[in-house]
């Protein structure tokens, strides 16, 4: 793997691998929790126009540009990004890398395509009130860290949106899109000094001297977050509920791996997760329960997801205290948490092999860390966790004075 950094600041990393099919990803960092001066939603709608036209394609152009060659183009806003992503057969990489430096570099954002995709953003925020269990999450984040940065939802809202112009667009993105706040990540079947030879040229064509100084995010611990336990009545069926609390940040190294490891066990994507064994296969209250762990610049959070019943979201939550409590008051004993460690290892591994996702945690990792860390560096910290380590976790971010809940009924 070759990583580096072009003279304008533009961060990339190059990995050969021995598949038909080749990656590439253009991570900026920039996402909504960076939209002070801005309407909120700006930064997924810039993800949405930003494909409407450059100053060298047109939006049809853009779309076809590497579908005729079967290849696919995509992007994703979250609270600390927007990426650019493109899937093609190997041979037209440069070509990707091409077109998403385009995107990011000389974006348009024609009025007539502006206004057409307000109403589509517009009906995509409604749709997410359609989806209980995609809006309790929503809800749960936005409480959560109300007041701070992180607090504003992705989408937006429909009257912000409506409110974005075309200059308020260039404005977003000449602040924000600078080549010191971006990474590059592929991962083909390619020749790693030959790609790189050509990315930087790439790299210097697309932004031509203008190598603007990339403005510094501030920081905004959450020390004493603001707890809630609400419940609102959404008039459906089936109850979906969320419990959670404020979790070690991306700099906290031995933290968040102990979280990671916490999550996978008390409901991991896997059925004996603790919690999935005693909500449903030893009881059968849910259909599936779940925990995230989302890890953001200067904080995070470790939520728990279910969906079940009204007769049964007393003793599902119950439950789940249940669970924590005893991770919590005991430590993990060693042989299952060895058995832990390996399930997680061969999890990450395994997901890793994935071409696009490794080219994906690449981009993430590059912009976070300026670097891009191994599985060898994985096996290590998750190795280091101790039983100590995990019950401390537990007792720190299940503290009952620090973690909230909300439910829909």
């Amino acid at each position: 793997m070759i990583i580096g950094k072009a003279a304008c600041g533009l961060r990339y990393a190059i990995k050969k691998s021995g598949d038909a099919v080749g990656y590439c990803s253009l991570t900026i960092k920039c996402g909504s929790r960076d939209e002070e001066g801005f309407h909120n939603g700006i930064a997924h709608f810039t993800e949405h126009t930003i494909f409407k036209g450059t100053s060298k394609k047109s939006a049809k152009t853009i779309n076809s540009c590497l579908s005729r060659l079967g290849g696919d183009l995509n992007a994703y806003t979250s609270r600390e990004e927007i990426v650019l992503h493109a899937t093609v057969l190997k041979e037209d990489v440069g070509k990707a890398v091409s077109l998403l430096l385009e995107l990011a570099t000389c974006p348009t954002f024609p009025k007539e395509e502006i206004e057409h995709e307000k109403g589509v953003v517009v009906e995509e925020i409604k749709s997410y009130k359609d989806s209980p269990p995609d809006d309790v999450c929503d809800t749960f984040e936005e409480n959560l860290f109300n007041g701070h940065p992180l607090g504003g939802r992705i989408l937006g809202n429909a009257t912000n949106v409506r409110k974005i112009t075309c200059s308020e667009l260039h404005r977003f993105v000449e602040a924000k899109f600078t080549p010191g706040n971006m990474a590059l990540a592929i991962v083909a079947n390619v020749e790693e000094k030959q790609m790189e030879e050509r990315l930087l040229k790439l790299a210097e064509k697309a932004f031509d001297g203008n190598w603007k100084a990339s403005p510094e995010r501030t920081l905004k611990e959450i020390t004493a977050p603001k707890t809630f336990n609400i419940k609102r009545n959404r008039g459906t069926y089936e109850v979906n509920a969320e419990i959670g609390s404020i979790a070690p940040s991306l700099y906290d190294e031995k933290g968040r791996f102990t979280t990671i490891l916490l999550s996978n066990i008390l409901g991991g994507p896997s059925s004996n997760s603790l919690l999935y064994y005693y909500l449903r296969e030893r009881n059968g209250w849910v259909y599936g329960v779940d925990t995230y762990y989302t890890q953001y610049s200067d904080s995070g959070i470790l939520a728990i997801t279910f969906a079940c019943e009204k007769g049964n979201i007393d003793r599902c939550v119950e439950g789940i205290w249940k669970i924590i409590s005893k991770m919590q008051e005991n430590e993990y004993p060693d042989s299952k948490l060895r058995a832990a460690k390996r399930q997680l290892l061969g999890q990450m591994v395994i997901s890793s092999d994935n071409g696009e996702t490794q080219c994906l945690s690449m981009g993430k990792s590059l912009i976070t860390y300026g670097t891009v860390h191994d599985d060898e560096y994985d096996r290590a910290m998750i190795d280091s966790i101790t039983a100590q380590d995990l019950r401390k976790a537990a007792i720190q971010i299940f503290n009952p004075e620090r973690t909230s809940s909300l439910i829909f009924l």
